[in-house]
């Protein structure tokens, strides 16, 4: 589905920017993977046959647009962005928030959306003069449900949601798309262990049953693989998808309504 595209993963070490760029270069992609730390993205691209692979603060706009510099003169363009950057939970999440200190609250909020802004931007800076591209990122559920203990993860993905739709409304008429995907906890992944262990005690669950609840809101009464999630975010990139712009889609396998 992505022959001949050129693709650039940012968090491309991390579980779901590593599944992602696997399904994109199997699919035929050109892939670049970015990430804040050097060894372990060269370890997934070297996995995967990446065409390359830096390590890359997506926090830092110089920094961006030099490797999307570099990734322009090796391949010649760029045809897909892939914001899968994400800081450590355990730094943001278990704590009420009429107990949450102000700084604690927005860095989540700051990392993820200026991230996301700075990728997204950029990127399109290189699509809108060939009007075509594809701009896409991942949030969670809680961009969507009141979840406690989540402190400022919740506002940082629907943050997240909400520039999807504005990037869209502005690069959609360039021939640039903006989507999104919405999964919900994926075993595979550290980032659900991360998310509960803050919140152990407050729950009163072990971990068993954790992503028992979880399972048990979803209609098959299980979670979402990484390749499921994967598999997804390679349609939305391929020109099978050109209906959908601007939208988030709902991979929560049914626990959260549209």
């Amino acid at each position: 589905m992505l022959k001949d595209k050129v693709a650039v993963v940012y968090g491309g070490a991390g579980a779901i920017g590593g599944a992602v760029a696997r399904a994109f270069a199997r699919e035929g992609a050109t892939v670049f993977l970015a990430g804040r730390l050097r060894a372990p993205v060269e370890a997934v691209a070297e996995d995967i046959g990446a065409a390359g692979a830096a390590e890359v603060d997506a926090l830092d706009e110089r920094a961006v647009d030099q490797y999307l510099r570099s990734v322009v003169d090796r391949a010649g363009r760029v045809d897909i962005s892939f914001d899968a950057i994400g800081i450590p939970d355990a730094d943001i999440v278990g704590v009420p928030l009429v107990d949450l200190d102000a700084a604690r609250f927005a860095r989540p909020i700051t990392a993820y959306a200026t991230s996301y802004f700075l990728t997204a931007r950029l990127a399109a800076r290189r699509m809108i003069p060939n009007r075509s591209g594809v701009i896409m990122t991942a949030t969670a559920l809680p961009a969507r449900a009141g979840i406690p203990l989540m402190g400022g993860y919740a506002p940082a993905q629907a943050a997240k949601e909400a520039l999807t739709r504005g990037l869209s409304a502005e690069l959609a008429p360039h021939g640039v798309r903006v989507v999104g995907l919405r999964p919900q906890a994926m075993p595979e992944s550290p980032t659900i262990r991360e998310a509960f262990e803050p919140r152990a005690a407050a729950t009163g669950l072990s971990w068993e049953q954790f992503q028992e609840f979880l399972a048990s809101r979803t209609h098959p009464r299980r979670l979402m693989t990484l390749a499921e999630m994967a598999e997804v975010a390679t349609f939305l990139a391929s020109d099978r998808a050109t209906a959908l712009t601007g939208t988030t889609v709902n991979l929560t396998m049914g626990s959260l309504d549209d």
